[in-house]
């Protein structure tokens, strides 16, 4: 049998404190960025299976969103998004339009940057994209563009994916 003495005890207590401390630490950056994420609004059909897995897509990536089963026409119209660039949900966040299947890293990006834009759109929706990823697409994945929508009608590649 070992025995320890309450130095020895007392010691153990502190480190371990210590320890979860400093976990709690390095896990903090992390769990206040995620916080510090503003909340996605989603307008979508409420029949649609790929709108929901991009919303889980977003959660996942740490964005909160409130989301509208009321379609998407409207609040693409209203928020300046070109029907060429239509996909099968429209949101809002930060101030700006996201059209389709953006990924939630070109999201944060955006957040970032803050450019002079309408938003970000991914028209159509192509497979591989973030809600069009499920096993019922066989892993196959299309080549995409992620666009920059400008108010004067413009859009440029924000990000492309091969």
């Amino acid at each position: 049998m070992h025995c320890r003495t309450t130095t020895q005890v007392r010691f153990d207590h502190r480190r371990r404190a210590l320890c979860v401390g400093a976990l709690g630490l390095a896990t903090w950056p992390a769990a206040a960025a995620a916080q510090s994420l503003p909340v996605v609004e989603v307008w979508k059909s409420p029949t649609c299976g790929c709108c929901s897995d991009w919303i889980r897509h977003l959660e996942a990536n740490g964005f909160r969103t409130r989301v509208f089963d009321e379609g998407s026409v409207k609040k693409r119209a209203a928020m300046g998004v070109d029907l060429r660039y239509g996909s099968c949900h429209t949101a809002v966040v930060g101030g700006y339009a996201i059209e389709g299947h953006v990924p939630a890293r070109e999201i944060k990006r955006l957040l970032r940057e803050r450019p002079v834009a309408i938003g970000l759109a991914v028209p159509g929706m192509p497979i591989g994209s973030p809600g069009m990823d499920g096993p019922e697409y066989g892993g196959r994945k299309d080549a995409y563009e992620v666009l920059l929508l400008t108010k004067d009608g413009r859009a440029s590649v924000f990000q492309a994916y091969s």
